[in-house]
């Protein structure tokens, strides 16, 4: 299990300065759309100037054609990151051109699918998808893992079954992990990092517990040493 850090803040400013009082640890970075849009691959240096060691995720979700979106992960694949994501719901075609796409590239970054997103209740899900969310985020992990992808973004709460049926080396990230068990807030599914570890997820993605705290570099020193422990 690594850790993935949410920059989710207002500002460049404070993100960096967020991610400068993490500089000891080596830590994955997530970059969601608000700060790449504002802020660019600029951004995405000053954090690889802070740390070397820092890993990026990169948070666009990508969702469009399948060309597009492989013109896209080109272009993703050309700038320093190691991991970004798509949308499992543009469907086999798609996820497979990206793959294809990638597989020219001696040094590629991973590539998770987006399943469902954790801001989802059952209710809300079934109006938009036809079917309960445990039973779609399995059939687009599947498709996802049939495609060639690297993993996908799910519920802590899907993960184990995803990698029931797929593999046990597919990946899992995980937003909405409270660790030490705060409040959800605008996530529907939340899932501690003891709950994480039961579920075998391999990046809980942990944000407003980190940075709403008075002493983020204590917080994460503490979900560290839990997730050291397991």
């Amino acid at each position: 299990m690594e850790l993935c850090v949410a920059l989710d803040l207002a500002t460049a400013k404070e993100n960096l300065a967020l991610a400068t009082s993490l500089k000891h640890y080596n830590l994955w970075m997530k970059v969601g759309f608000r700060t790449y849009i504002r802020d660019g691959k600029p951004f995405l240096d000053s954090l690889k100037s802070i740390n070397p060691n820092f890993k990026i995720f990169l948070d666009l979700k990508l969702y469009d054609i399948p060309n597009t979106m492989a013109d896209a992960a080109e272009e993703i694949a050309k700038i320093d990151v190691e991991m970004f994501n798509i949308h499992a719901s543009a469907g086999t075609v798609a996820m497979q051109m990206v793959m294809e796409r990638l597989a020219r590239y001696e040094k590629r970054p991973l590539v998770l699918a987006v399943t469902a997103l954790t801001s989802f209740n059952e209710k809300s899900f079934q109006t938009i998808y036809g079917k309960t969310i445990n039973e779609k985020a399995i059939e687009f992990a599947t498709m996802s893992y049939e495609s060639g992808l690297d993993g996908v973004v799910c519920s802590a709460f899907e993960s184990r079954a995803i990698k029931r049926e797929t593999s046990d080396s597919f990946l899992t990230l995980c937003p909405g992990i409270r660790p030490f068990g705060e409040a959800s807030q605008d996530q529907q599914r939340v899932a501690t990092l003891q709950i994480a570890y039961e579920e075998q997820v391999d990046y809980p993605v942990i944000g407003r517990p980190i940075y709403h705290s008075q002493n983020p570099q204590e917080t994460v020193k503490r979900i560290l040493d839990v997730i050291n422990t397991f």
